[in-house]
């Protein structure tokens, strides 16, 4: 029998070779789900995912129709404005074949804006349910409910840009929330942050914003991730038109928009979500103790139920036909796979990813989900947020792995928080450093981050909070900084540089973070007095020029501009020239540019030697500049020449002779 080619997942890693089986296993799963799906390959997964069409209330040339997929219900009536919240015989659904229950109403049976809800009776119960499928949710200003809103508007969005490639070379992605994107205390809108933050993220050189709490949440403080439904974006910032709008602005700016999408749990709630839609609490999610998430106080899905995979896959590619969404962050991913959520589990070696304590059906929705994206859209983008290190995530699925494009860098910001916590300035190892940030599969992209939101959130700190506490309240005046304001200043942008400069696919930056933000983030809560003091963005603090935050700004968007801008950078491989972990100072290049870093927190270098290619060069970036809150100790305007060294004559490298201030990093390009 002639022996099976092994895939390259495993070819490329020997270390997996034990784990073959299961690898292929789950590789034959998906490609046997996906036939299942597809008809034998007689559709595509594309013609599948088409659920939101179907189901939920839509216009036709005879009226309205409405389907419900609701097989324990007894009986459906739609209730609403146009019926006195009443059940009434013309509004009550007829059941059809697998569960699907359905009615056709007249043209002026429903108007635009009519609030609606079904009224659903089970054997042994009832209740008033909002549809699964909707796709527009309002709440109620006094009585906070919430409900259905028939939306059909006289002049619907009409898209300018119906073609656009995201630009991944590299991908610079600005993560932001639209509630909490405005200096006012209160909940922003679509409209605001169009006009407002868009600009701002175009100045600053983002290519791509990654937007959280999209998909309608009950509960504002859940930041987005208790979603209740998940056809409808939050009414909380405005319209559908309005977002559409806000995506297509982004567009005509070279702004990829990414949704920070959660498929991993749902909300509890049974009145606003699917928590217990017909009676029956795992129409969508797990039976028994798999049901609820022990630590998130949400439900799971089910993913080997066809029904649950049809509505999944269908939300993504409802967001990406109807919205124009380029591609998803797709959170909790960690949480998915595995039937302990990731919880308690050390992940010391490979054998803990292939010990049988993986959900395969959750593996084998997320490969589908990210195969179904990308035939929509072969340039969509596509995000794992997933901390065990699961081999494959963000490999190819022909090669065995999930399918994703990258995935995040969470070891990055755990670093950087434990190095500030416990070491002092002068036992940073740039050896540890650069092995921390470059280390990952050489078959995997990663988005690499010195922070996100999750550092920002209230009960954790920022970087520049770590590094600055409290003195940023009172030290952060141009003139008046302390030494904890200078220390700060510094290495916040020695972190960001660092980081940015390794990646291997992307970057990324949770809004105001750039510009060391002062405040956590606190969302409206009992605790707080429901206050919105903590749920925003002071953006006058970084337009301020008497102060600080400036500089971090200012230094935040040369960096970017010179990321973006500089010529197959993500190709560029990254090359360490030198390290000295008693000095404190590490060097590596990337194509022509060459990055210089002194975490020396005392100590300067005059003529300090690096080997480089033969030629000259010139400073393009330099954290010491006193543009950015540096000293100034350097001419930046100088060029620097190599040294001839007979010994290095025939690698073409000489030495480059450099004054490297203490804590302090500099770009040079080499110019010939």
């Amino acid at each position: 029998m002639e022996k099976k080619t092994p895939l390259k997942l495993i070819k490329n890693d020997k270390w997996l070779e034990p784990f073959a089986p299961a690898i292929e296993g789950r590789y034959y799963s998906v490609l046997a789900k996906k036939s299942e799906l597809t008809n034998g390959g007689k559709k595509s997964l594309s013609d599948f995912a088409t659920g939101y069409l179907y189901f939920g209330l839509h216009r036709t040339a005879k009226g309205w129709v409405f389907r419900e997929w609701a097989p324990n219900a007894t009986s459906i009536c739609l209730i609403g404005d146009f019926n006195g919240w009443m059940e009434s015989p013309e509004y009550q659904l007829k059941p059809k074949k697998n569960g699907v229950w359905e009615i056709n109403l007249k043209p002026k049976s429903l108007k635009h804006g009519d609030l609606y809800k079904m009224k659903v009776h089970w054997n042994g119960g009832e209740g008033e349910r909002i549809p699964a499928w909707v796709q527009r949710v309002v709440q109620d200003e006094v009585t906070h409910i919430f409900s259905a809103q028939v939306w059909e508007p006289e002049e619907p969005y009409k898209f300018k840009v119906n073609s656009f490639k995201p630009n991944k070379s590299p991908l610079l992605i600005y993560e932001c929330h639209i509630g909490m994107a405005q200096d006012a205390e209160k909940v922003g809108s679509y409209r605001e942050f169009q006009k407002n933050v868009l600009p701002r993220i175009k100045e600053d050189g983002y290519n791509c914003i990654q937007v959280m709490a999209i998909q309608e949440h009950p509960y504002y403080g859940s930041f987005g991730y208790h979603v209740s439904n998940f056809f409808a974006c939050s009414s909380r910032f405005g319209t559908p038109e309005e977002l559409k709008e806000l995506i297509d602005t982004a567009h005509s700016m070279g702004i990829a928009v990414i949704m920070d999408i959660v498929h991993s749990h749902a909300v509890k709630n049974e009145m606003e979500g699917l928590g217990n839609l017909a009676g029956d609490p795992c129409q969508y999610f797990n039976q028994g103790s798999r049901r609820e998430h022990p630590a998130w106080d949400s439900l799971c899905f089910d993913y080997g139920k066809n029904e649950v995979l049809h509505f999944l896959l269908s939300n993504c590619k409802y967001w990406m036909e109807e919205f124009h969404f380029d591609g998803f962050r797709f959170d909790g991913v960690t949480s998915m796979l595995y039937y302990s959520h990731g919880l308690g589990e050390a992940f010391g070696g490979y054998q803990d990813y292939y010990n049988g304590h993986q959900d395969d059906n959750a593996i084998v929705y997320l490969t589908l989900a990210n195969d179904l994206i990308h035939e929509i859209n072969r340039n969509a983008i596509t995000i794992a947020e997933e901390v065990s290190g699961m081999p494959g995530l963000a490999a190819k699925i022909s090669e065995g792995g999930y399918g994703f494009d990258y995935r995040m860098a969470m070891n990055i910001p755990d670093y950087w928080i434990k190095t500030i916590k416990e070491k002092k300035d002068e036992d940073w190892k740039p050896s540890s450093i650069f092995w921390e940030l470059t280390n990952r599969r050489k078959d995997e992209k990663t988005i690499s981050y010195a922070e996100s939101h999750d550092q920002a959130l209230v009960g954790d700190k920022t970087i520049i909070f770590r590094l600055v506490d409290a003195d940023m309240y009172w030290h952060f005046k141009i003139g008046d900084e302390n030494f904890a304001a200078d220390r700060g200043i510094a290495l916040h942008k020695m972190i960001r540089l660092i980081t940015c400069s390794t990646i291997n696919g992307g970057y990324l930056n949770f809004m105001g973070n750039e510009f060391g933000h002062p405040e956590w983030i606190d969302f409206p809560r009992e605790g707080n007095g429901w206050s919105y003091k903590y749920a925003r963005r002071q953006w006058n603090l970084v337009d301020n020029m008497d102060l600080c935050f400036h500089w971090l700004g200012d230094f935040d968007k040369a960096m970017i501009h010179l990321i973006g801008s500089e010529k197959n950078f993500q190709k560029s491989k990254v090359q360490e020239i030198w390290h000295n972990d008693g000095d404190q100072v590490l060097a590596y290049s990337r194509g022509n540019l060459l990055f210089v870093f002194n975490f020396s927190p005392d100590k300067s270098f005059t003529d300090y030697g690096f080997l480089v290619p033969k030629g000259s060069y010139e400073v393009v970036l330099n954290s010491d500049n006193p543009n950015f809150g540096g000293n100034g100790l350097t001419d930046d305007t100088l060029r620097h020449f190599t040294n001839y060294d007979v010994l290095y004559k025939k690698y073409n490298k000489e030495w480059l002779l450099l004054y490297v201030p203490a804590r302090t990093a500099m770009v040079l390009r080499k110019v010939d």
